[in-house]
């Protein structure tokens, strides 16, 4: 008798064990979304109420205060990049050797001092100075994306960055009610402006939440060590791995060179860069463009809180969407689309009503394309210096390209340079992520005839760390 032939019994046995390892994965994805995704989506919450208090203080009167004309606010707005894509590289390449509780929470206490000091700036220059170093300090938070990557699996990305990159839409409207009730409440109290009192108020709060997050965030799979069981442990580290990720910090700068030569690098660059160019004008301008539209003063930052609503939906259902199909390139070829369509009603529509309409429009479809092209690089980069590398390089990229968006936004009341300048981008990150999805598939086919070769047998005793993309196991996500 065959001992090998299954038997009821023995199937029973098996499915009761598949069951079990499923529910010890959902526990064990259910335990992490809870450890990380409150405490990391608080970090960017802070972060975004960091850089848009700007454009509320704009509208609480600081620019009359401080004598800034529209050219000198464009130049404030983008110095705040210039500081963030000069630490951004270190900032996400250290990640794992500074430890990301660490590393995340100084960065909110280096903010929050600055933001908090801004109360006392007294002109044009040193508002650049301290911008600046906001910018330097909030770099060292863009490696959120590639610290999700060391806990989840690929297909578990997006809708995880989609909840953290949502915070963005939730810190725009919480906001520019702050700046409303802060305006309407505290202006002159104490003898102080009511933007200094926002500038005040959104410093302190990141100084003090930076303690929890040191206290509570967890490190990496392998340090895990509250609230899981051995088995559970276990299981952390086996996702980690599925998702080619080694525990190695170890920096090899070989495959940095190789990642900077890489044509697919610089495409998926591209598709965040336009994304980037739209979404940071939109963050600094949306008060001044809802201004241009007849909401005077503080009704512009109320009315704010519509279009931030339109992204924080747009944000979650692009992302849900992506995961549930497993793509990323159509879902962001998809939304650019659609940005495309609400850019052309803003340059065309006359009606207040419908411009309003169309921003939220724009505001739903260019959000998500952020997070998405982010969750396509992480899922195309395997191994630490890569996948660190690349965040990184598409961060700062993007980072430069936004300078540029901030400085096409200086023509008010409408602004119809920067508004076209931003259809002209997001025209082209849906192109180039159309073209893109054709260059991987042609990358995974050459794969395919080749993982039989000597060249694969020999790739495939090295580990994914060393050879990084060029392994022969590893295939190409579209």
């Amino acid at each position: 008798m065959d001992g090998s032939k299954e038997t009821p019994l023995s199937s029973h046995l098996v499915e009761e064990e598949d069951e079990e390892i499923r529910k010890l994965e959902r526990r064990v994805r259910w335990k992490t979304d809870f450890a990380i995704l409150p405490l990391l989506a608080s970090v960017y919450f802070l972060a975004q109420m960091g850089r848009s208090d700007l454009a509320n203080a704009k509208i609480a009167g600081m620019d009359g205060d401080l004598g800034l004309t529209a050219q000198m606010y464009s130049n404030v707005s983008s110095i705040f990049l210039v500081g963030y894509i000069l630490f951004q590289l270190p900032g996400t390449l250290l990640l794992r050797k500074i430890g990301p509780p660490t590393q995340f929470a100084g960065a909110m206490m280096a903010w929050g001092v600055v933001t908090a000091c801004t109360v006392a700036a007294d002109g044009y220059p040193t508002l650049m100075v301290l911008r600046a170093l906001v910018g330097a300090a909030e770099a060292f938070i863009q490696g959120a994306i590639l610290y999700l990557s060391f806990w989840y699996r690929y297909s578990e990305l997006a809708t995880r960055g989609a909840i953290l990159y949502s915070t963005v839409a939730l810190a725009g409207s919480f906001n520019g009610l702050l700046a409303y009730a802060i305006t309407r409440t505290l202006s002159n109290a104490r003898g102080w402006t009511a933007w200094q009192w926002i500038f005040l108020i959104e410093g302190v709060v990141p100084i003090a939440w930076a303690f929890v997050v040191f206290a509570l965030l967890p490190s990496t799979p392998e340090r895990i060590r509250l609230g899981f069981s051995p088995a559970e442990k276990d299981l952390v580290i086996r996702r980690s791995r599925a998702s080619h990720n080694s525990g190695d910090g170890t920096i090899r700068p070989r495959l940095i060179l190789k990642l900077l030569a890489d044509p697919k690098m610089w495409m998926v660059t591209a598709v965040d860069a336009g994304a980037h160019f739209c979404t940071s004008s939109l963050s600094n301008f949306i008060p001044a463009i809802l201004q241009g539209l007849g909401y005077a003063g503080v009704d512009a930052q109320l009315m704010a809180v519509v279009v931030y609503a339109a992204s924080f939906v747009g944000i979650l259902t692009s992302c849900f969407i992506s995961d549930a199909l497993r793509k990323r390139g159509i879902v962001i070829v998809v939304d650019a689309a659609i940005a495309a369509v609400g850019y052309v009603l803003l340059l065309v529509l006359t009606d207040n009503t419908a411009r309003l309409a169309a921003t939220c429009v724009v505001a739903a479809a260019a959000y998500p394309l952020v997070v998405l092209s982010l969750a396509w690089t992480a899922s195309n980069n395997v191994g630490y210096t890569f996948r660190a590398s690349a965040a990184a390089i598409i961060n700062i990229s993007a980072q430069l390209v936004a300078i540029g968006g901030n400085q096409a936004f200086n023509d008010p009341p409408y602004y119809r340079q920067g508004l076209g300048a931003s259809l002209g981008m997001i025209c082209m990150s849906g192109t180039v992520a159309g073209l893109l999805m054709v260059y991987l598939r042609v990358l995974n086919k050459r794969k395919v005839e080749e993982r039989e070769g000597e060249k694969a047998a020999r790739l495939r005793e090295c580990g994914v760390d060393e050879v990084g993309n060029e392994h022969p196991d590893f295939f190409f996500s579209f």
